[in-house]
């Protein structure tokens, strides 16, 4: 599913204009960017949490040469859903094929 279908399906569902929910869904990724760079954690209840977390620098090695390569830290963008959305897609019997 693409930003796209996901414009179309709340359009269709709520009567807005295909522009006016571009619009919303443009503003609540950006609502939701913005505070992760900021170092916030944002929990959407019912649905589950973004957040970001700060791995530490570590050592690895290249799998073609065997040189060791240090990796440094970064910050990582996570996302845990929450029980309630882990319960509700257990409960799909058939998986659509990719």
């Amino acid at each position: 599913m693409t930003k796209a279908d996901i414009v179309n399906q709340i359009a269709d569902a709520t009567g807005l204009t295909k522009t006016d929910t571009s619009v919303v869904v443009e503003g609540f990724l950006a609502s939701i960017i913005a505070a992760m760079e900021q170092g916030e954690h944002i929990e959407i209840r019912g649905f589950g949490t973004f957040k970001v977390v700060h791995r530490a620098p570590r050592t690895g090695r290249n799998p073609k040469t065997g040189e060791v390569v240090k990796i440094p830290s970064r910050a990582m963008p996570v996302f845990k859903p929450s029980r309630e959305l882990r319960n509700t897609i257990s409960e799909v019997s058939v998986l659509p094929s990719s």
